[in-house]
């Protein structure tokens, strides 16, 4: 662990005992003042920490909204565990759970195929939101404001010819997300990988995350993978019941 980085976990360790001045904070840690106040700074204008007009630290904004998002994810993996399993026992096929974080949608759960061949996603790592199945419905999701945003900053990398590579192709593919209740990648992230993706429901309505299903072309073709959308839809309708 660099020294820098070990320094900003013990300050985050110690504001969460309490609060601290720069002072307290440069005792506790065993360095010279101006060393302590340039990580705050940097942790302050990332909104790790505040400070308050006495010039005392308390950890910031940023952190509880990490920690609802960890919480949230660590409750939808739980849930959907045992529904991910049968469905990849049933289909064989790789199956992915991802959920929203921070702008991303970032794969919480993976299950590999039962055959020989593996896909390249790994947990914890992002989908690209332009051209994945658990993307396009995550990004359907958002609220149209935040949506819009995305939609006109986003890189629309062109991973294959099928990739959408525009915000108006993008926005119509997630109008027909959201009303027919899933999203597809028909070749669009990977060459030889057709994809199919529905939601997770908590008991507001709200979408929490993403289940799919990715079949290389040399086992399924695409109209093949949608013969799988049945088994789909009935786990993610599982999860949500459990998750509720």
């Amino acid at each position: 662990m660099s020294q820098s980085l070990g320094r900003a976990l013990q300050i985050l360790v110690s504001l969460g005992e309490g609060e601290r001045s720069l002072d307290q904070l440069a005792t506790e840690l065993g360095v010279h003042k101006t060393t302590v106040l340039r990580l705050l700074r940097t942790m302050e204008a990332e909104r790790f920490v505040r400070r308050d007009e006495a010039h005392r630290y308390r950890l910031g904004s940023r952190l509880f909204a990490l920690a609802d998002v960890a919480r949230e994810q660590h409750v939808v993996r739980d849930v959907a565990a045992p529904h991910l399993r049968q469905l990849n026992q049933k289909t064989g096929q790789t199956v992915h759970l991802a959920a929203w974080e921070n702008g991303e949608v970032v794969y919480i759960d993976k299950l590999d195929s039962v055959r020989s061949v593996r896909m390249y996603s790994q947990v914890g790592v992002p989908a690209a939101l332009h051209c994945t199945a658990v993307g396009k419905v995550l990004l359907a999701a958002q609220p149209k404001r935040q949506r819009e945003a995305l939609l006109a900053s986003m890189d629309y990398r062109a991973y294959t010819p099928n990739t959408i590579t525009d915000a108006d192709h993008l926005r119509d593919e997630l109008a027909i997300t959201s009303e027919r209740g899933w999203a597809q990648d028909k070749a669009e992230h990977e060459s030889f990988i057709n994809c199919i993706g529905a939601p997770v429901k908590d008991h507001d309505g709200r979408i929490v995350g993403a289940v799919s299903v990715s079949v290389p072309d040399v086992l399924l073709n695409y109209d093949q993978v949608l013969e799988l959308l049945p088994d789909l839809l009935a786990t993610t309708k599982a999860i949500t019941a459990d998750y509720n």
